[in-house]
């Protein structure tokens, strides 16, 4: 899906809400963009994966939650999913209930040391079919290091080869920022998913992250598309919340993905259970929206 980087500005500039926005604030416009999704086919053989970034240079969007549910809701569908944690914070790890900061391998040795591959590092979880790289501070040296290596925007699509026909999936979960490690998970996705929390400073980043994502499809990586835009930490109580997100979607219209994922107290709960909402608390509407999301995205 092609967003044009000035579609981007436009909705990240501040305007009166007219009386058509007014109207449309006064609904649930996430409800009435509700379609019914088909059901996903079993697969026969597994892979090579379809690799996907989960990026937004702000942080506190959703990027980690969308990763660790969004992958969780694929295996239920029968996919075989990796998850990368790209961020030196180590919360995609953290919120699976890996401890992370504890270990002598991880991202960090693969992109950095010859010897290392992902298979060296990757751990199993407890979710069937679901598999995790894990990071911790370690990563953060790696901004600096790749600085200096020939062709460092391709490091970890170089790593990721060795590993991909295992998988249906890899999601990349990327730091809040657009530096050097993002620029390598945008080189090595063919989809982006860009989580956007519905409020209006949200938007204004998404310009930036558009024209990044064009750069590097035009220079490093000419495969890579937005696969969609997520709406998330959706209330629908505020008239805020909705005239943003009618906003996003008047702009960017089949780009937005039409599942909203809603603020819940359960999603802080499952990051201290350590696991996906799809096991913490499967009957939930966050769950329900996550499949929902993984449906949409094997659709793509």
């Amino acid at each position: 899906m092609a967003i044009r980087a000035d579609a981007a500005s436009a909705v990240a500039r501040p305007h009166d809400s007219g009386p058509e926005m007014g109207a449309a604030a006064r609904q649930d416009p996430a409800r009435a963009r509700q379609r019914p999704l088909p059901e996903p086919k079993p697969l026969t053989e597994h892979g090579p994966a379809r690799i996907i970034a989960l990026c937004n240079q702000k942080g506190g969007v959703g990027k980690t939650t969308s990763t660790i549910n969004l992958g969780a809701a694929l295996t239920e569908y029968g996919r075989r999913v990796l998850l990368i944690d790209l961020d030196p914070q180590g919360a995609l790890s953290v919120g699976l209930g890996i401890p992370a900061q504890n270990m002598d391998r991880t991202i960090y040795n693969a992109l950095m040391e010859r010897k290392t591959t992902l298979a060296d590092v990757r751990v199993h979880t407890d979710i069937p079919r679901l598999d995790l790289v894990p990071s911790n501070i370690d990563l953060s040296a790696a901004e600096v290091q790749l600085v200096s290596e020939v062709a460092r925007e391709q490091t970890l699509l170089r790593v990721l080869a060795d590993v991909r026909n295992e998988y249906d999936y890899i999601l990349i979960d990327c730091q809040p920022s657009l530096g050097l490690l993002t620029v390598n998970a945008l080189t090595a996705a063919q989809g982006v998913i860009i989580p956007l929390e519905c409020e209006f400073f949200s938007l204004r980043g998404v310009a930036l992250l558009v024209d990044t994502i064009d750069k590097v499809k035009e220079r490093l990586n000419p495969s890579l598309e937005i696969s969609g835009i997520l709406a998330t930490m959706y209330d629908t109580r505020t008239v805020h919340c909705r005239e943003v997100f009618s906003r996003v979607v008047e702009a960017f219209d089949d780009t937005v993905f039409q599942t909203v994922i809603q603020r819940t107290v359960r999603f802080p709960e499952t990051t201290v259970a350590g696991q996906p909402i799809t096991t913490w608390a499967p009957t939930s509407t966050g769950a329900a929206a996550y499949r929902d999301l993984a449906k949409e995205v094997l659709a793509l």
